[in-house]
This record gives structure tokens, sequence and C-alpha cells, in this order.
């Protein structure tokens, strides 16, 4: 930044408005970023504060940046795209997953650590939470280092489940007992043991559209059948749609993300999860519910679980600490209080227990407070990304390109030119380096052919603007 010009004609405010808008121009400063406070760009420009909030106020009116509580003002995204499309095609019928081998090769991609990383969700790698981890396991191992290496009981580590039960207590003001949560091997095999605790093969579960291609996956792997359910991109399930979806098909069970979705990254409304969770009361349908981003909104408000907001509804929580803290830990949970005793004697049956030491540093990490500090520095860095990636979307791909506005989470959702074939991309992708995950794959018949997922859960470099500019461009050479 640069003093302005004291002498000159210009007003002074208009000159503070002309350094910043030099810095966002020349890429010195970047969607997402905070410009500098009041009192510092006072005496970097050498104008008085009154001067410098004038010229944020002004900036904030044109759109260019905008104001956030107790935090100041950020650059906000270059986005021309409106939001996307749903766009489906034909009628919601329960089905057979139809794309299983572009999920292999999605999955090939994702495991290639030379290639940039615009396939896979994982959030808690935007900013790394492994030196906290590390100090946490070394507590751990000090205190009982040769009980760190047994076997964990079934329904896991009871400090463990009680510092997630209180997670819950903190956060949504949810009572749950420690004795009806079961930790599981990631957050997939928590889906796994709720889905087997209340549905079997040949049974219709109903899933949001687009909805996480491993829930597809889960469900064609235990014999039973997907059907889809009109999802609203800024609301998530249309209640409409699904009670047309409970009255024409036989649903055993729902399989929603309805605090924080993928692809869509939405959140449904308080009202309606309460409406939702009446009408599969009503039905006597259960819900297993995928909770894993729950605690990833940028405003940092969590969402309250649908568990928590009906009586008499079957309602299975699952969580993982994959999206928010360790992948790699591969520690999940089941929350339930009505099939905790059909939990734990399929978690015996397929695995027995998780990981001991994993759990017991997880739980101090909780206890420390280390976990609620990684979390409130994570958020902003991920809706930065989110900021940078619409904002380089929208500078590089073809104009009808339609992006989705992710309140959370780390993935976006576009919507490319009709002519687009979304495999053809990610196979080009591929052999440029670049891995994303193509539409096809979320959705049980593949209904999302011109449809991509990109993640921004990773720490920015130039490597991720060089592959998105790489794929704009790819992009419009196929439109």
């Amino acid at each position: 930044m640069l003093h302005v010009d004291k002498q000159a004609d210009t007003y002074l405010y208009r000159q503070v408005i002309d350094l910043i808008t030099e810095n966002m121009d020349s890429g010195t400063l970047l969607p997402g970023d905070r410009l500098p406070s009041l009192r510092k760009m006072s005496k970097t420009a050498g104008v008085s504060v009154p001067t410098v909030r004038q010229a944020y106020i002004e900036l904030e009116r044109r759109r260019q940046v905008e104001s956030r509580p107790k935090s100041g003002f950020y650059v906000r995204h270059r986005s021309a795209n409106s939001i996307v499309s749903t766009s489906r095609t034909g009628s919601m019928k329960p089905a057979h997953l139809c794309c299983r081998p572009l999920m292999e090769r999605v999955y090939d991609g994702i495991n290639r650590p030379e290639l940039v990383p615009l396939g896979i969700a994982n959030p808690s790698m935007a900013k790394s939470a492994a030196k906290t981890l590390h100090r946490a396991m070394k507590r751990v191992m000090s205190r009982a280092e040769s009980r760190s290496l047994g076997y964990a009981s079934t329904l896991g580590e009871p400090t463990l489940r009680r510092q997630i039960a209180y997670q819950y207590l903190d956060t949504v003001g949810a009572t749950v007992e420690p004795d009806e949560i079961c930790i599981t091997n990631g957050g997939q095999e928590a889906l796994l043991l709720a889905l087997r605790a209340v549905a079997t093969a040949g049974d219709v579960i109903a899933v949001e559209t687009p909805t996480y291609h491993g829930m597809l996956e889960l469900i064609d792997s235990l014999g039973m059948l997907a059907v889809e359910v009109d999802t609203c991109p800024e609301e998530g399930v249309t209640l409409a749609a699904l009670q047309r979806t409970l009255e024409t098909h036989d649903v055993k069970a729902c399989l929603f993300s309805s605090t924080l979705g993928n692809p869509l990254a939405v959140t449904m409304p308080e009202e309606d999860r309460r409406k939702m969770v009446a009408l599969l009361e009503k039905y006597d349908v259960a819900l297993v519910e995928d909770d894993v981003y729950g605690e990833l909104r940028f405003d940092g408000v969590r969402p309250i679980p649908a568990q928590f907001l009906g009586s008499k509804a079957r309602i299975l929580t699952c969580g993982s600490f994959s999206k928010t803290a360790a992948s790699g830990y591969r520690i999940g949970w089941v929350v339930t209080r009505h099939y905790v005793n059909e939990i734990a004697r399929l978690k015996r049956a397929f695995s027995c227990s998780s990981g001991f030491l994993q759990q017991l540093t997880l739980a101090d990490f909780l206890a420390s407070g280390d976990y609620g500090r990684h979390l409130k520095a994570l958020r902003p860095v991920l809706q930065r990304n989110c900021e940078r990636m619409r904002a380089l979307v929208a500078d590089h791909f073809p104009d009808e390109t339609r992006t989705s506005r992710p309140v959370g989470g780390s993935v976006l959702w576009l919507e490319l030119p009709k002519n687009v074939d979304a495999e053809q991309l990610f196979d080009d992708a591929i052999k440029a380096g670049i891995s994303i995950s193509p539409g096809h794959i979320f959705s049980p018949v593949a209904r999302y052919t011109n449809f991509i997922r990109l993640s921004f859960g990773h720490p920015w470099s130039e490597k991720t603007e060089s592959a998105l500019r790489w794929l704009g461009q790819r992009v419009h050479e196929l439109k």
C-alpha cells in the first residue's frame, strides 16, 4: 500500500479506494483476504480513520468488499455465476448404482499424490492440526503407554464418548448419553452400521440428489436400492418431493445430510428439518443422518442435528473427525437412542473395535480445548479458499457455468455448459495432473453428466490456481 497524495484534487477516501482496487486487480489482495484494519490502513495511507472507514463503506456499497461482524472487511469473490440447478431428467425410481467403474477410476485419481487434489473432499487438510494432535498423542503415551496400544471396547473409549457427548451439549445444547454413542472406523463405517441397523438387502433408501457418491456405493454394496429426492440447491431436501417419494415408494430409510451436505454444501433450514422429522415420524421411516460436516459452517453456527428435533423419529446420527481434524485417524461415531444394542452387535461382527490410541488422542484433543481452537482457525481458511475458487471459476470458465454457493464444508458444485461431458473432462484432467470428481457419480443413474465437484479443502497454492485455469480453458474447448 502507498501513501495518498494530499495535494491532489481527488478526495482522500477515493484515493484509498483506488489503492485497494489496484491491489485487487494486481492479485495482491485476493477474494477472501481481510483488508487492513481501519487503524492500520490509516497509518499506512497517512489519512484519518474516518477517511478509511468512508472508503471501506463505499467499497462495500459497490459489493467489492464485505464486512463481517467483529472480524473486519474482506474482499468479495468476483463471481458472475448464478446458483447451480440440480438439472434432473426422468422420473425418480429406485435404482442400483450404474457407474461403479467410473467411481473406481475417480478413487484411483484421488489416491495419486502427484495430482492436484481437486477431487477429494478433505477439509481438515486446509489447515492441518498435526502438531497439536502429535502433542496430544505424546501426552497420552506418557500417561498410559502400554494400555494405549491395546484394544478398545466395542462401543469405544468412554473418555472419548464423554467428550463427544459434551461437544453436542456445548455446540447445540443437546443432551446425549455416552452410552448412546458407538465409536466407528471413520464416518463410512458409521453409515454402514446405521444402514444395516434399519434396513436389509432389497430395501429402498431415499437420498438427496445430488448426493455423496460414497453413500450410493454403500447402499448398492448392501444390496439396497437408492431413490433420489428433489433437493433445492439453497435449502436442501424439498419437503413436498420427500412426501411424494414416501407416498409412491416403500421407503425403508432416508440417508440425508441436512446439517451441511455434499456436494451442494447447504444447510436445510431448521424449521424444514423439524417438518422433515415430523413427516418421517408419520410414515414411520428411519433417518440415517450424515453429520460429518456439521461443524464446518463458515459462520461457525452449528446446525442442530435432526435427532434432537423430534422425540419419536427413528434417527441415527453419524459423525466423524475425518473432515474436521484427522482423516487418517479413521475415527467416527454413531449416536442413537433406539438402536445402540444393534449397532454394538454389528460393530463386533464387522471390526470388533476402533483404534485405541487414536481414540485416547482425540479425547485429549477435545478436552484440552485444542479441537475448538482448531475449528475456529479452520473455518475462515475454508471460506477464503471457497471465495478464491469461485472467483477463478468466474474468470476462466465459460459464462454459462453455474456454481453452488457453499455455506461451509470444502466443495464446490459446478454446472458446465450442456455439451460438456464431465467424464471426458475428468479423463483429460487426470492426464494433465489434476483430479476432479465428475457429476455422474453423485447420482445412482448418472444424471449429472455436465457437472463436476471441485474441492477447496487443501492449502491454497499456485498449483491450485493453475489447475483451475487449465480446467476453465479445457471446458471452453469442449463446449
